[in-house]
């Protein structure tokens, strides 16, 4: 696990809305991370695209 003084408080996650973002999502709230209002979604022309903010609490 990373030292907290090393995490950034708040983080946007971006991507492809695939298993791949939903892991690294999950791997933010396994280290402490909540998630800070809904996530942003859009179609670029290809396929949808996500966007989540996280936050570090107590951080």
């Amino acid at each position: 696990m990373a030292d907290d003084h090393e995490l950034p408080r708040y983080r946007v996650l971006t991507g492809p809305d695939d298993a791949a973002f939903c892991r690294r999502v999950s791997e933010a709230l396994e280290l402490g991370y909540e998630l800070h209002g809904s996530p942003a979604v859009t179609f670029n022309g290809e396929r949808v695209i996500v966007a989540q903010a996280i936050v570090r609490p107590n951080g």
